[in-house]
């Protein structure tokens, strides 16, 4: 039971709860052993000829007494342990999304969506019912079994009491063997639901992709597929069940077999009264459930065991990028960046991402990369926001290395637009006010109109209040770039970051932008990555990227003079400009 230390401080400080719930199953317990001595004298008193009208009156009346105490304490009961678990599962699954909140980039590379939503929904459901139900059937039988015996020793005679559990040896073994295997199978289990999940979900943001390939049907086999094999997880975990559940009961059966029938001999030869004899019977009736509970407490703590083991994998996980022990805190940085001599290799690559860059970029300075896929420029931006951590002494912001900032201030002064421009389904005005606590209207408008988007979104029916669907796909590719880059811009960083923003948009669009943005790039630091000449022709320096390599460098005029990699780009999108404009 080790895998429950995750939430132990929990069950710590909700003893109490547990604690009251427990006393109030006792309770319970202590109410049911008396109704068999009742109904014992009941019978005694029937077959002694001394039961009337009056003393029928007193047993009724005691009978619904004890009913509503039974009731009674059932809900008391109830409401701490299974009020408090469920508070176990609301604070377990906040708890892990926080956690998945801290973890690095690169863990989320790594692991599927579906597979975390599978941890974040069964997982915790079945830790949940493990110490909630589970908990109520490790101490509610036991306690029953233990109290139910002794006082059937009270009763009648020891050989009775002594064949009638003979086959509870056989129970406990039935109970350690299939506990094990249900154990294994339900891992299984759990594990092709997350497979199953991550299927659906990625089919599902995907639609459009389906659809414009006419994959349909084959996404259809997919699921089935998946379908499948989560159906025959479930069925052989069911399997195991279906054979086990049974079993015990067969073997409780043969304990009513043994008391009728050598509980009757004795009854007939006056060994034990009539009134003894339905004792014993009704006792042994109370040691049925918690017979039969002792299988279900084993397969819920060994389903809860299971699923607390895979959560805790991801309480066992560390972000790989932290602050430093001494980090220095910085709020305000103006935005000076220098690099020296970095060279980076992404974990398990071969060769390096970037050699031997050198950068100075002044307070205020605007640079531009250019080069082709996979030179690198990507990597380096990633590592001034250490969503990657680079080497020591490699990177420095305002004179201070950059792996002795706060993680916070870093990317606190950094305003960021990927490649990659995800949305989230809110409202346009609750996406460009994402990293801003409190924004104004009047603010997150004049930033979409240095973005241009402002015209288009007031064209819609709700303006910014225009809900957007699954990674906005309510607006175009170039509008979602320019709501991204609004983000950005209300941010208000010292240092802004364009990784190829305007690529879904026309000429015209990106001239008008790139003027809006002229009067804000002139207040900060800023890095241009582009594949158009057009976008970063304005810059302070460009440089040209080659296998992780600055190759050249200089400004518009002097790279065109050298006639290199940036010189022979430069021609061929002329080229490109002119037939399409001779197309028009």
């Amino acid at each position: 039971m080790g895998q429950f230390r995750t939430v132990r401080d929990f069950l710590w400080a909700n003893r109490g709860q547990y604690a009251l719930g427990l006393l109030w199953i006792i309770f319970v317990d202590c109410l049911q052993l008396i109704i068999p001595k009742i109904l014992g004298s009941f019978a005694q008193a029937y077959a002694n000829g001394t039961l009337n009208v009056s003393r029928l009156g007193v047993y009724a009346g005691i009978f619904c007494a004890l009913g509503f105490l039974v009731g009674f304490s059932r809900y008391r009961w109830r409401m701490h342990i299974f009020g408090t678990s469920r508070r176990l599962e609301f604070e377990l699954r906040n708890r892990l999304f926080s956690h998945l909140e801290t973890l690095s980039t690169n863990y989320f590379n790594q692991h599927k969506t579906g597979d975390l939503m599978a941890h974040a929904t069964n997982d915790v459901y079945a830790v949940r019912m493990a110490l909630g139900s589970g908990l109520v059937m490790i101490v509610d039988p036991f306690f029953l079994i233990v109290t139910t015996v002794i006082v059937m020793l009270n009763t009648v005679q020891g050989s009775l009491v002594f064949f009638s559990l003979l086959p509870l040896p056989i129970l406990a073994l039935t109970v350690l063997f299939f506990g094990r295997v249900i154990h294994r199978r339900f891992i299984l289990v759990q594990d092709a639901f997350s497979a199953l999940t991550d299927r659906v979900q990625e089919s599902l943001a995907g639609a459009r992709v389906v659809k414009t390939f006419v994959q349909e049907h084959a996404e259809v086999q997919k699921f089935v597929d998946g379908n499948r094999s989560y159906f025959d997880r479930q069925m052989a975990l069911a399997r195991i069940q279906s054979i086990y559940n049974p079993l015990i009961q067969i073997i409780s059966s043969i304990s009513f077999l043994i008391a009728l029938v050598y509980g009757g001999v004795l009854t007939i030869d006056h060994r034990i009264t009539l009134g003894q004899y339905i004792s014993f019977t009704s006792y042994l009736g109370l040691l049925t459930w918690p017979i039969m509970a002792i299988g279900w407490v084993i397969n819920m703590l060994q389903r809860g065991s299971a699923s607390m083991e895979r959560i805790n994998r991801i309480f066992d996980q560390r972000p790989e990028i932290t602050d430093h022990e001494m980090a220095v805190e910085k709020r305000e940085l103006s935005g000076e960046i220098e690099i020296r001599n970095l060279t980076y290799t992404h974990r398990g690559a071969a060769t390096p991402s970037l050699k031997n860059i050198s950068i100075h970029i002044p307070a205020g300075g605007r640079i531009a990369m250019v080069g082709r896929t996979g030179s690198g420029k990507t990597t380096l931006v990633n590592l001034l926001l250490r969503l990657f951590d680079p080497p020591p002494g490699t990177i420095f912001l305002d004179g201070t290395d950059i792996r002795q900032l706060r993680l916070r201030d870093i990317r606190q002064a950094i305003g960021y637009v990927p490649q990659d421009n995800f949305l989230f389904s809110q409202t346009i005005a609750e996406n460009i006010a994402f990293g801003v606590d409190e924004a104004k209207q009047a603010e997150i408008e004049d930033a979409a109109r240095i973005a241009d988007v402002h015209d288009n979104i007031v064209e819609f029916p709700l303006s910014y209040e225009t809900m957007l669907g699954e990674r906005g796909v309510t607006l175009s590719g170039g509008q979602k770039q320019r709501v991204s880059i609004a983000r950005a811009l209300l941010k208000n960083p010292r240092i802004l970051i364009l990784d190829d923003s305007l690529s879904a948009v026309d000429t015209r669009t990106e001239d008008r932008i790139l003027r809006g943005l002229n009067r804000v790039l002139s207040e900060r630091t800023s890095i241009l990555i582009a594949h158009r000449i057009s976008t970063i022709k304005d810059a302070d320096l460009i440089l040209v990227l080659d296998e992780g390599a600055i190759v050249e460098q200089g400004t518009h005029e002097e790279l065109l003079s050298q006639n290199g990699i940036y010189a022979e780009l430069h021609r061929k999108q002329q080229l490109e400009d002119q037939i399409a404009s001779g197309d028009a």
